[in-house]
Parts: C-alpha cells; structure tokens; sequence
C-alpha cells in the first residue's frame, strides 16, 4: 500500500503544493518527477505507485501557475526559477532521507525543466530519465510566438495516448488548464531550449530516453537532437512504436513502466 502526504513549501515566485509518495518499509531511492506543461502532480498516480512499490520515495510539485500551486495559471516568465523550485524540493527529500540517492524524472515540459536541472546540479544526481522532452528542436514555440494573438484552441485529446479514456479524463480535470498558452510562457520555453542547447552535456550521468513514434504534440525528432547533445556513454533509448505523448498513460503503460523502474533500479540499487 502506497502512503501518500500532501505539503507545501515556498518557493521563489509563490508557495507551491508538493505530494510525497512512500511504499512500505524504508526506501532505497529518491525519485523527483517534473510534471508537463498546464497538467499537475495528481497525473502521475500510476507512475508513483510503481516506483513506491519498487522501493524509491517520490516526490513531485505542482509549479509555480499549475495545478494547486499559487501564481497565475501557466504563467512562466523563466524555467530556471522552475529548476530552482525543483532544487528545492529535492533537497527536502535529502535531508528527510539523507544518502539515499537521487534519480529525476521529467515529462514532455518538466523533461526541459530536468534537463536544465540536470546540467546545473547534475553532481546530486544518480541518473535522469526524460519521457517525450520538450528538448532539442520544438517548432511549435515558434509558430506560435509569430503570430498576434495566440490562439485558444483546446488540447486535441487524441495526442495524448491511444487510450480514449485519458483523453477524457484531462479534459474534465479542473486542475489542468484549458485555455491558451500566454506569451510570456513561450518565451521562457524559448530561452529554456536555448539555454539546454548552449548548457553542457551531462557526461557520465546515466540517461534513459523515452518517447512514442506517433507523438504529435513532442515530435520524436525534434527532441532527438537535444538528447543527442545531452547524452553521455551511459546510456538508454527506448521509443514505442503508435504511441503518442504519454507514455505512462498508453496502453503499453506497464511495459513502459516495467522498463524505467529497472532503469532506475539499475541505476541506484538498494
């Protein structure tokens, strides 16, 4: 049985809610989850559950603007405040489990905010694993900055995953923000690609790389190149044929899940 606490703690643009998930008896690892862009901690149940089972502590936050965290909805004006609020967070984790070693997991947006974090405090980290990063080349910052008005189209659900039933669930989520993107936060999602792109590799740190052949939303090449610069010798490529964005919540969840908790256990063994 997964034991879940709720908390808050503040960070540099406002007070933020995190979630700490701990399966029974004491844990080998500490796994930190970075979560996408508009979405919340609440999305990734299924993820921490098995990670809990496999022996890590997780612990994820809703950023500044998302989810049950204050500040404006998804208003970003810059990630590495982002990365800082993450920092944060995982040295609450050290010092409630002092040298248990760290892994960082980040998704699709949160896979650039853990990228960034991993080339500035790549030294507190055990390994990292990106799922369909926002990495590398992400063409539709730019098509959407060229244009006047941004405009308030819906997320198409279908790009989400193979599973009509995720898609329907995010779209009656009330926590997940349904309206446009704001300037600003496409700026910053500018400057944070810039700065993945300029910031140095991650050397001897292992990677697992994760994403689905048939996501629209985070094509698979564009973040090719960003993980091509990132990567060192250690490591892991896994991509999905007919899966779309997240992975975690695809019909072949289980196997994609099975994969990076051996990952993570290989990489920071009890």
């Amino acid at each position: 049985m997964t034991k879940t606490r709720d908390w808050t703690y503040e960070g540099v643009l406002g007070r933020l809610t995190a979630r700490t998930w701990e399966g029974p008896g004491d844990p080998s690892r500490i796994v930190v989850v970075a979560h996408g862009y508009g979405e919340h901690i609440g999305r990734y149940e299924r993820l921490a559950a098995r990670l809990a089972a496999d022996g890590a502590v997780v612990h994820a936050v809703d950023y500044i603007g998302h989810g049950r965290s204050e500040g404006e909805r998804v208003l970003v004006t810059d990630f590495e405040d982002v990365v800082t609020d993450l920092h944060t967070l995982a040295e609450t984790a050290g010092r409630d489990h002092p040298g248990l070693p760290v892994v960082l997991l980040g998704h699709s947006m949160g896979g650039l905010i853990a990228a960034r974090y991993a080339q500035r405090y790549g030294d507190t980290l055990a390994a990292l694993v990106l799922s369909s990063p926002v990495v590398g080349r992400w063409d539709a910052v730019a098509q959407l900055l060229a244009l006047d008005e941004i405009p308030d189209v819906p997320l198409d659900i279908t790009t989400l995953s193979r599973d009509p039933a995720v898609g329907e669930r995010y779209a009656a989520d009330p926590l997940v923000w349904h309206g446009p993107f704001k300037r600003p936060t496409l700026q910053a999602l500018e400057r944070g690609l810039d700065a993945v792109a300029k910031g140095p590799s991650l050397g001897d740190l292992p990677l697992m790389w994760i994403h689905g052949e048939s996501d629209t939303l985070v094509p698979i090449e564009g973040s090719r190149a960003g993980i091509t610069h990132l990567r060192g010798p250690h490591y892991v490529e896994r991509t999905y044929p007919e899966a779309r964005h997240e992975l975690f919540n695809e019909l072949n969840a289980d196997t994609v899940l099975d994969e990076v908790a051996t990952f993570i256990r290989d990489a920071a063994p009890r």
